[in-house]
């Protein structure tokens, strides 16, 4: 049994979605479970739309009826007119539709997955209907009703006993008759409300499945030939790894590393499931191979996240910092679900960088001030090198302006003024 993941820019496209289902056909004889993401950029998308209702912004309508045109005019090079399809998709916008002609009165977060999540159920319909159309045997399934979840919107927090039992009282049936196909990103709540995973989860999502399946392999399907030592279309002789330890992918991924979700890595590990990325135009590629043979890496490994922020923060009496205030600046964080990408501490000030999210961004100067005076830096880069070599780190750091940087035996990171 295997599960395949097909990301959006696999599937942006009407030329994709045919890909896709040549991809699959080679496979079709074998127990087959598909997670797809949200159309291209259809969950950016997605999400200007849900910030542009909950700020009650003119181009509301607009931005909806520019996102069911590219879904229809995907439909339209897939299907003759009065395919069941269409149908299909309309009833899943209607459900928006009825959201955004209200006020809105739920928690942003709440509206975001109700909104967000519509990417991942039309793009799975359209490619259930159009691999069974092209001669694969398919059942769309929904996957909210399988992956269970806490309430933790944007961020749903897995419940794998519940979601474990779930997949395999059904699944196992159904993969012996059809291929399987279901949404990447999304959970669902007791109350039968829909979660996401976070940015990204769809590999989250795949790993998931695989794990509660003890499935063979889990394969990604990238636009990228296999897993580099540095983001391709940022630098240039770049290195493709072959093969990676879980242990050197999920560092990768915890750094930032776009290539895998960071929480792919681990449920594949406990059931040593071989994780493959390879390429969606060249299926016949090897890509690269992660699973728990050990290997010494040597070649650097460049990570780079953007739009950071920096906070230097102190306390109101100019004490010094202690474990208390680091306690609770740490609770704070965690409330509000920011994952702290590089830390430091002197006497008297912390200093921690993050991800800029602008809808959590508000709420965490406001927590922060009733006991802390703090400064913050926005438009700021983080460059991680793992492996790092002193001349490489030089070549980095060259006419920036860096605001922190720390080194340990095996990785070195660099905050940077991001460049205009």
């Amino acid at each position: 049994m295997q599960v395949f993941k097909f990301g959006g820019a696999s599937v942006k496209d009407a030329a994709g979605v045919k890909n896709l289902a040549a991809i699959v056909q080679n496979y079709k004889e074998n127990e087959l479970l598909v997670v797809v993401s949200a159309m291209g950029k259809m969950t950016n998308a997605l999400e200007r739309l849900t910030f542009a209702y909950i700020n009650q912004r003119a181009d509301v309508q607009n931005i909806f009826a520019g996102i069911r045109a590219f879904h229809e005019d995907i439909l339209s090079e897939l299907f003759e007119p009065a395919h069941s399809v269409f149908n299909e998709v309309e009833n899943t916008f209607v459900e928006i539709e009825w959201m955004i002609e209200e006020e809105p009165h739920d928690d942003p977060d709440f509206i975001y997955d109700q909104i967000v999540s519509i990417g991942e159920l039309v793009s799975s319909r359209i490619i259930t209907s159009y691999l069974n159309s092209a001669g694969v045997k398919s059942r769309w399934l929904d996957v909210r009703s399988y992956i269970q979840t806490d309430n933790t919107y944007r961020e749903g927090l897995v419940d794998w006993e519940k979601t474990c039992a779930s997949i395999r009282q059904d699944i196992p049936v159904l993969l012996q008759k059809e291929v399987v196909v279901t949404q990447g990103f999304l959970g669902g709540t007791s109350e039968n409300f829909t979660t996401t995973l976070g940015r990204e989860g769809s590999d989250y999502t795949a790993a998931i499945f695989a794990s509660c399946l003890n499935a063979a392999s889990v394969t990604i399907w990238k636009d990228v030939a296999g897993v580099f030592n540095a983001d391709p279309k940022r630098f240039q002789n770049i290195v493709k790894f072959d093969q990676l330890s879980y242990a050197e992918a999920m560092e990768m991924a915890y750094y930032g590393a776009s290539i895998i979700h960071p929480k792919t890595i681990k449920p594949l590990q406990n059931a040593q499931i071989e994780l493959f990325v390879k390429p969606f135009l060249t299926p016949l590629e090897s890509g690269t191979v992660i699973n728990g043979e050990e290997l010494q890496v040597k070649t650097p490994v460049i990570i780079v996240k953007t739009n950071q922020v920096l906070f230097s923060v102190s306390s109101k009496d100019h004490s010094f910092i202690t474990e208390n205030h680091l306690s609770e600046i740490y609770k704070i964080l965690a409330e509000l679900h920011f994952k702290v990408n590089l830390t430091q501490n002197s006497a008297l000030s912390f200093s921690f960088c993050v991800d800029f999210v602008t809808s959590k961004f508000e709420r965490l100067l406001q927590r922060l001030k009733p006991d802390f005076n703090f400064k913050y830096n926005t438009e700021t880069d983080l460059i991680t090198v793992r492996h790092y070599q002193t001349a490489l780190l030089q070549e980095l750091a060259a006419g920036k302006t860096i605001l922190l940087e720390q080194l340990s035996c095996n990785t070195a990171q660099m905050l940077i003024k991001a460049e205009s």
